[in-house]
């Protein structure tokens, strides 16, 4: 098969959700030849986006989001072993930032963070999702870890509230705090909220959430951007 067509089969594929189809057209493509940073730049991504824009206009639900991750992932991990290190750099290079996200410690809810995440994948961020319950060290080892620009705390119980200020409260205390930019969300905290813990900047929904993340990290200095 023509490989621009096994391109569209598979950006199909992902907007889909097809998981299985997915990995193997990628597989195909693989065995066809094809650059895998073209495909994940110019046939993934595109998908992602594409779905992810539909999800922002109420077109497509949750559960079509997760399914076409699934299936970009799937493909993602054929075309990724193909990769040169030197294209990976590129790529890297590419992204807007890197962002730890997770649900602070004592908060077991994860359904609009897990959104958050899924948007910024397909917004050309490269997250890392630690999950729920974290523990507020773990935000900041991992993100010294992955030499992260953003540390995204979820908080979805007003008891759970104050985490999101031990994180911050932490980097200060460890002369951290100007090394991250650090926003809050979920559905009791607001931007009132984040002024008082010394957050950069709140968003109330997922679609509000990527655009404080492109805003903020537009913002910052070229020494501090993803290498």
């Amino acid at each position: 098969m023509n490989p621009e067509n096994l391109n569209e089969r598979l950006r199909n594929e992902v907007i889909e959700g097809q998981e299985g189809a997915a990995e193997q057209t990628a597989r195909e493509i693989m065995n066809a030849g094809a650059n895998p940073v073209e495909v994940i730049e110019k046939c993934l991504s595109s998908a992602m986006k594409f779905v992810g824009e539909k999800f922002e206009k109420g077109d497509c639900f949750l559960t079509d989001l997760m399914s076409a991750a699934a299936a970009m992932k799937a493909a993602t991990r054929i075309l990724g072993a193909a990769i040169r290190k030197e294209d990976r750099e590129r790529m890297q290079a590419r992204r807007l930032g890197r962002v730890v996200i997770g649900t602070v410690s004592g908060d077991v809810h994860d359904i609009g963070k897990n959104i958050v995440t899924l948007l910024l994948d397909a917004n050309d961020f490269d997250t890392n999702d630690l999950g729920k319950d974290v523990d507020s060290m773990n935000f900041i080892e991992k993100a010294k870890e992955l030499e992260s620009d953003m540390i995204a705390l979820s908080a979805l119980m007003t008891t759970t509230m104050p985490a999101q200020r031990e994180v911050i409260d932490f980097l200060k205390d460890m002369n951290l705090r100007g090394r991250y930019t650090v926003v809050v969300g979920g559905s009791p905290t607001t931007k009132d909220w984040a002024d008082q813990i010394g957050a950069d900047g709140w968003a109330e929904t997922a679609e509000q959430a990527v655009r404080l993340a492109q805003e903020l990290l537009q913002r910052r200095e070229p020494s501090r951007k993803v290498k």
